[in-house]
């Protein structure tokens, strides 16, 4: 839209300059009369230079010779009653008489001139200035857009992946398309709905789906626009949001982002009563306050609703607090099919494959995949996007693009392939890991080597045992390099990141250690109010503490013993699975497999 505006205004400015332009050339090239005296004038008469004349009560004009060219000639005329006689003496042929128009002209002339004037000084001042002011007096507006449902209209069809929240907001749809049938029973509509969630869930997808739904006016906002450095500004801007949405009830009004604006109060640095409380507090009055918008839905969207005033979580306000989850199996490839209706799949492109190698991916995670998929094809120039495309995005997505120019030493090489061998070979070796699908020695990202794992089902509980053997797995490429070059490198601390990590959580949350028992020592993440909260302890004696960390490298000691020993027992295996990484780079779960039954066998 300025865009537009801005290509207006500048054809603008070039028509009037082409204009301007013009009617100077015009004025430029018309001849200029030349004033004479009316004696000089009777004395060119009797030369008979005068070749036409027009006469006029106050003016005398025509055309004269000027040795071999033409000039326009005016004069103010005499009391002369033989002027018409020598004329004819002098042999003009051309002579006329005009009637007395010079005032008009001027008038004309000068009217003009002012008027252009005015209209410049009006454009480039007045209307300027105006524009300024209107800005300046609409600085309190809304910055909310009403959806144009007509031209991009979305529905639950589009929607995929979240049958349970569907249902949810049906309910909203139902009621704005047949209030009367709640009313009856003395129903009232929501307040307000919030949908939380992980981001990429489709939070705001599911907004646009419920005012295409049920085809009412569609307010769209962010919880950012609403808070300016300037005071009252974003009171302001809610009361006007909501005023708009009254004129056009049954709204919806969507606020993007909420816990911008809707934070808890008193939570920051000093306290105080600060710009976006004084927005908060106009939104809980314009939702629940002393006058009742009826017919107004607010809906808000925000993956930190643990940060929300507990005042704008209360119903009244918002009834409804609908949770957006990451999709299971059957979402992913119900999602999958939705983002591939506009892609031109090959046969074999199995979705069901790619939904059950996608665990814990959201709906935008997905879209990025088939996405990505496609300009790897395109790249290709292929005609479908094949199956080998879209196991392609899903590991650049988690490792990052292929750096096939990256120069490594063969003794790089050689440790790299040692190390995913170590991962590949634990996991091959304890019950209940998940099962390796790739492994690859070609760096992507910041990485030189991935072991990818996929589970077979999603899995919603994990057992102590299954978190201990995963420790392994991650342990086992450092305790392969130990074993094999007898010295460590840099190249585990990704690993070693995510060991601490699982460790830490199995003894301070999930009760995990017997020496420590069946407490949550997890810290209080909240935000510091400063008088209050300044000197936090950390919830248990320094015992307590001496005690979690031998528990932690006990843990982690114990897990890395296990990986050696996965290791030793297996030493053909893990040179065999080395081997083949070094004169392959990439290998599958066939053929890992295939290795490691056959290095069994020569044991």
């Amino acid at each position: 839209m300025p865009l537009k505006k801005n290509f207006r205004q500048l054809l603008f400015w070039m028509l009037s300059f082409m204009l301007f332009v013009a009617i100077y050339q015009s004025m430029k090239t018309v001849e200029r009369e030349r004033d004479i005296p009316y004696s000089q004038f009777k004395q060119d008469l009797r030369d008979k230079k005068i070749t036409k004349v027009a006469v006029r009560p106050d003016l005398i004009k025509g055309e004269m010779k000027d040795g071999d060219k033409k000039v326009n000639f005016r004069t103010v005329p005499m009391t002369d009653a033989k002027l018409i006689e020598d004329m004819e003496a002098a042999g003009v042929t051309d002579f006329s008489a005009e009637a007395d128009k010079s005032w008009i002209a001027s008038l004309v002339l000068n009217i003009g001139w002012i008027l252009l004037f005015v209209f410049l000084w009006w454009f480039l001042f007045i209307k300027q200035a105006q524009m300024g002011g209107k800005q300046a007096m609409s600085f309190g507006k809304s910055r909310a857009r009403q959806q144009d449902l007509k031209k991009s209209k979305t529905t639950f069809k589009d929607v995929a992946g979240c049958d349970e929240t569907k249902d949810e907001l049906n309910d909203i749809v139902d009621y704005l398309k047949n209030p009367k049938k709640y009313k009856l029973l003395g129903g009232t509509l929501p307040k307000g709905v919030l949908l939380y969630g992980p981001p990429g869930t489709g939070k705001t997808l599911l907004a646009r789906a419920v005012a295409g739904e049920a085809g009412v006016p569609f307010f769209t906002s962010s919880g950012s626009e609403f808070v300016e450095m300037f005071v009252g500004v974003g009171a302001s801007r809610v009361r006007d949001l909501f005023e708009r949405a009254k004129k056009s009830a049954p709204a919806i009004v969507f606020v993007d982002e909420l816990d911008a604006v809707g934070r808890s109060r008193f939570a920051g640095i000093g306290g105080g009563h600060d710009e976006r409380e004084q927005t908060l507090n106009q939104i809980l009055v314009e939702l629940d306050g002393f006058e009742a918008n009826e017919g107004i839905i607010l809906i808000g969207a925000t993956n930190r609703p643990d940060v929300l005033d507990t005042a704008l979580l209360r119903p009244g306000r918002f009834d409804r607090r609908i949770n957006v989850p990451i999709p299971d199996i059957k979402g992913r490839l119900e999602i999958l099919t939705v983002h591939s209706r506009k892609i031109k799949m090959d046969v074999s492109a199995d979705l069901s494959v790619i939904a059950r190698h996608t665990p814990g991916f959201v709906g935008a995670d997905l879209a990025n995949i088939v996405n990505e998929a496609a300009i790897l094809a395109a790249k290709k120039e292929k005609k479908a996007v094949e199956m080998k495309d879209l196991e392609e995005a899903i590991e650049k997505m988690m490792a990052g693009p292929q750096r096939r120019s990256r120069v490594i030493s063969e003794h790089e090489k050689k440790v790299v392939a040692y190390h995913e061998a170590g991962h590949t070979l634990v996991a091959k070796s304890l019950p209940g890991c998940d099962p390796v699908h790739k492994v690859s020695i070609i760096p992507r990202g910041p990485a030189l080597g991935y072991t990818l794992q996929l589970p077979v089902e999603d899995k919603y509980l994990t057992s102590k045992s299954e978190i201990l053997n995963r420790l392994c797995v991650l342990l086992g490429g450092r305790a392969a390099e130990e074993m094999v070059f007898g010295e460590i490198t840099t190249g585990a601390h990704d690993d070693l990141a995510k060991v601490s990590n699982y460790a830490q959580k199995m003894v301070l949350e999930f009760g995990m250690s017997e020496r420590v028992g069946p407490l949550s020592l997890k810290k209080d993440e909240s935000e510091v109010f400063l008088g209050r909260d300044i000197v936090r302890s950390a919830g248990h004696s320094n015992e307590t503490a001496r005690i979690v960390d031998e528990e932690i490298q006990r843990i982690v000691s114990e897990c890395y013993a296990r990986a050696k020993e996965a290791l030793t027992k297996n030493r053909a295996g893990l040179d065999a699975i080395a081997a083949r990484l070094i004169e392959n780079e990439v290998i599958d779960a066939a053929e890992i497999e295939q290795i490691v039954v056959a290095a069994a066998k020569t044991v």
